[in-house]
């Protein structure tokens, strides 16, 4: 069972993860074999505050 754990930014709507949730499954089918019901896709929506690059807070960047 293929769990693909995508990691981004808060503020995606509904329709755009189900869009990217549609397009992740049917790569990870057509790739790994596998059938829809056994591909996993998980979004963690992570606030910019909680996210650093390079050592700064991605909410205190440009």
């Amino acid at each position: 069972m293929p769990v693909v754990t995508i990691q981004m930014y808060a503020g995606r709507t509904k329709q755009q993860k189900a869009e990217l949730a549609k397009a992740i499954t049917e790569a990870v089918v057509r790739i790994a074999l596998t059938t829809p019901e056994q591909t996993w896709v998980v979004f963690q929506d992570v606030p910019r505050d909680s996210w650093a690059i390079g050592g700064v807070l991605a909410s205190d960047r440009p």
